[in-house]
């Protein structure tokens, strides 16, 4: 039996849509971990397809404006944070795509809670570059519009449907409780992996992105794994 088929076993879901999923209609309490707000950091706010860093607007989609972003978060720590609901993960690409190439190191806060979470930022070509790598696990969590599924280098963690997400939304809303009850099991079968890649769907909001990151914390300041990745979309030339 492989590892996330042993898991499923451990877990008790079963191999269809029906109890399991009925009774999770209620979503349970997940109080919002992450690490403190890092001090001293330079703020940048997305909103659409611009960013404000203080009193300056860009629109990095703009070779010019990429170029000025660029020279104010070069080697700098950036702490990333969103003005608004409605700003997707591809609007927010030709900035990550700056701070990946630029900036030191990228931490994103939370939109509920004074936390945040230290990313590696990977495009498409580096995530690919990542899941070639020869390690155990490579455990991801793709973010779908009807909930999370969780891959390693064994295959998907079975829901309650077996053809939808391991961790289906409930009532609308991301189950964080389900998410982090079953990452941690996960963690307990490939416990030397010590990095996890979250790749959204190009049309996630950002601050759910981040919300969702709050599911690879069992405590505060106590992550499940070492690096957090995020995978954005290529920037269109």
């Amino acid at each position: 039996m492989s590892p996330v088929s042993a898991l499923a076993v451990d877990a008790g879901v079963p191999g269809d849509a029906g109890g399991w999923a009925d009774a999770n209609v209620t979503l349970l309490p997940a109080p919002v971990f992450g690490e403190p707000l890092p001090d001293d950091l330079l703020r940048l706010e997305l909103s659409g397809d611009q960013v404000r860093l203080g009193a300056e607007r860009f629109t990095p989609s703009r070779a010019q404006d990429a170029g000025r972003l660029a020279e104010r978060v070069k080697g700098r720590d950036v702490l990333v944070a969103v003005a608004d609901e409605d700003t997707f993960l591809a609007q927010a690409s030709d900035a990550l795509a700056v701070l990946r190439a630029q900036a030191a190191e990228v931490w994103l806060q939370h939109p509920d809670a004074p936390v945040a979470y230290r990313l590696v930022l990977r495009d498409e070509q580096g995530f690919r570059a990542w899941l070639e790598e020869v390690a155990p696990g490579k455990l991801r969590i793709i973010q779908r519009a009807d909930g999370f599924e969780l891959t390693s280098s064994v295959g998907k963690l079975p829901g309650p449907d077996r053809n939808g997400p391991s961790v289906p939304v409930r009532g609308g809303r991301q189950d964080i409780a389900t998410l982090r009850r079953e990452l941690a099991r996960l963690k307990t079968r490939f416990t030397t992996s010590d990095d996890l890649c979250i790749v959204p769907s190009f049309g996630t909001e950002v601050v759910q992105v981040a919300r969702a990151l709050g599911g690879t914390y069992v405590a505060p300041e106590e992550g499940l794994f070492d690096t957090l990745c995020l995978v954005y979309p290529t920037p269109r030339p």
